[in-house]
């Protein structure tokens, strides 16, 4: 099921950019992003396009001196355990993007990038009918079960299966006769496209909890992080807000145009963590849900997992922390 998260996301891939420590987002972050560098070639000759993947690095730069002690702390702790990840000067930063805001320095991690979410989703499809997946267009409602497991899933019509996977996003948690509450609310993401500078090259860089990212003629810049329930409209104080950070970390974009503005609904949960795994109360029943601002990343590898689990196999070591019972544990 793919919702409204998807259409709001830039496509980054920035597990180290992103994720510090032993949080266990870092290890299926990693995952992710070669999932899709080494399933590139097939996609794209599935669907006949490219998926615009980049990964030519990202920055975390930081703004001043207390922003630089923390992204050295995750330098350090990222190369003590054997990631590709380097501290950049002022001085190096400068001279690598002389066209970013000056710095205290920053993190770079070259094998983070982005990929085109738009034609990520239609590759995959594209593969999905490839492999004989059936698409219906339907508004599911419900689940349907008997004598402790699951049976199917109601809409307009009803539809039986031994399995269900609820992969609903934001809307996980609003389905008829669940055995338990899913954890899963919306979180408004509003982002903006800028027309993009004569002469900047190419770049990815994270500043003053935003991002920019060049995609073709255009600078995306996002993303808010807002609790408005399932409205997914934009509003001109956050589209300002959005702007004026992207200004403070690139000055040239102070006066460029705004050509456009959206939103989407990311699928939030207390921890912000996902929620991944078989329902110990319902057999047949799983979820891949709660991805949060990490739904690209881990789309491809949510699904490997998964098939992985199902299957009765070894999965990531992480996968632990994302067990649908954590918040609910009867």
């Amino acid at each position: 099921t793919f919702g409204q998260g998807w259409q709001a996301a830039s496509g980054l891939l920035a597990p180290q950019v992103e994720t510090g420590g032993n949080n266990p987002l870092l290890e299926i972050g990693l995952a992710g992003r070669e999932y899709y560098v080494t399933h590139r070639e097939a996609l794209e000759d599935v669907s006949g396009t490219t998926l615009g993947l980049e990964v030519g690095g990202i920055t975390n730069l930081a703004l001043n001196e207390a922003q630089a002690d923390h992204l050295k702390e995750i330098v350090a702790w990222q190369r003590q355990h054997g990631l590709y990840c380097n501290w950049l000067s002022p001085e190096e930063v400068e001279t690598q993007w002389p066209w970013l805001a000056r710095t205290a320095g920053a993190l770079f991690a070259p094998a983070d990038g982005s990929v085109d979410p738009n034609r990520l989703v239609q590759a995959l499809i594209a593969d999905g009918e490839r492999l004989g997946v059936k698409r219906v267009a339907d508004r599911i409602t419900g689940l349907k079960a008997e004598g402790g497991r699951v049976t199917g899933a109601t809409g307009a019509n009803e539809y039986r299966s031994e399995m269900v996977l609820i992969a609903a996003g934001a809307w996980s948690g609003r389905l008829e006769s669940l055995p338990r509450p899913v954890s899963v609310e919306p979180v408004r993401g509003q982002m903006i496209a800028l027309e993009r500078p004569e002469g900047l090259e190419d770049f990815a860089s994270f500043g003053d909890d935003h991002y920019l990212l060049t995609r073709g003629d255009e600078i995306l810049a996002g993303a808010s992080m807002e609790h408005a329930g399932f409205a997914v409209g934009v509003t001109e104080d956050v589209i300002a807000r959005i702007h004026q950070a992207a200004a403070r970390i690139c000055p040239a974009l102070g006066d460029a145009k705004v050509t456009r503005s959206w939103a989407g609904l990311r699928p939030g949960t207390p921890d912000s963590l996902p929620i991944i795994g078989k329902e110990p109360l319902l057999e047949g029943l799983w979820y891949a849900t709660g991805h949060g601002r990490n739904g690209v990343l881990l789309a491809g590898i949510t699904g490997v997992v998964l098939q992985q689990m199902m299957a009765g196999e070894a999965t990531l070591e992480s996968v632990q922390a994302f067990r649908p019972e954590r918040f609910w544990n009867r």
